[in-house]
C-alpha cells in the first residue's frame, strides 16, 4: 500500500490517494456506503481531488527544476550549518535523500529547546517525523543509524520547499548558530568538554 497526500506537493490540503495492491485484503475504515467498494463512506471532495489532480500535474511538469532547486538550497543549509557549529553530525546518506531534507544533530543540547529557541525567531523546524511529535522519545530511525541516545535526542529536522529562497536559508544559519551557543553554555557536559 501506499498514502500519498497532496499537500506534500501544494496540493489543497485534506485530500489524497492510497494505491492498495490487488490482492490485499482490506476493511472499510469509514462504514455506512458502499463507495469505494465499501473501504470508505461518503461524498468524494470533489473540488479537492480535482485539485490534487492539478497539483499532480504540475509537479510532474517542473520537477527537475524542483529538485535541482530543492538541492542547492539543501546544501547551501548543510554546508552553513556544518561549517560554522561543531559538534554536529549529519544524518543520512550526503546525496542519497530527498532534496530538501536536512536533519542535523547537535551534541551537548536537547531538541527540545532548539526547536522553542528557533520558533522565538520565526523559523518552523522539527525534532522529527510529525507522527511523533508528541513523544519524547529520540526518533527510532536515528537510534537504528547507530546513533546515541543523547545524540539522537539533539536532532533538528529542517526543510526548504519551493517558497525558500537563499536569504531564508541564511537567517536560518545565522540564527541557529547563536542559539546552539547559547544552549551548549548552559550544558555542564559542554563545558567538561571545553575545559578538556
Amino acid at each position: 500500500m501506499l498514502a500519498i497526500s497532496s499537500h506534500k506537493i501544494y496540493g489543497p490540503k485534506g485530500i489524497g490517494a492510497m494505491y492498495i495492491r490487488r490482492g490485499i485484503r482490506m476493511g472499510a475504515f469509514i462504514d455506512g456506503g458502499a463507495q469505494e467498494r465499501k473501504r470508505r463512506a461518503g461524498t468524494e471532495n470533489v473540488a479537492g481531488i480535482v485539485g490534487f489532480a492539478k497539483a499532480t500535474e504540475l509537479a510532474m511538469e517542473g520537477m527537475d527544476a524542483h529538485i535541482e532547486k530543492l538541492t542547492a538550497l539543501r546544501e547551501r543549509l548543510r554546508e552553513g550549518i556544518m561549517g560554522k557549529i561543531p559538534y554536529a553530525k549529519y544524518n543520512g546518506h550526503p546525496t542519497e535523500r530527498h532534496p530538501g531534507n536536512v536533519n542535523i544533530c547537535f551534541e551537548f543540547i536537547e531538541g527540545e529547546s532548539l526547536l522553542l529557541s528557533l520558533d522565538l525567531v520565526g523559523v518552523a523546524a522539527s525534532s522529527g517525523s510529525a507522527c511523533t511529535s508528541g513523544s519524547l522519545d529520540p526518533s527510532h530511525v536515528l537510534m537504528s543509524i547507530g546513533l546515541t541516545h543523547e545524540i539522537a535526542h539533539g536532532s533538528l529536522r529542517l526543510t526548504v520547499g519551493d517558497f525558500t529562497t537563499e536569504e531564508d536559508v541564511d537567517f536560518v544559519i545565522e540564527n541557529l548558530v547563536g542559539i546552539v551557543d547559547r544552549l551548549r553554555q548552559m550544558s555542564p557536559l559542554y563545558e567538561a568538554v571545553q575545559d578538556k
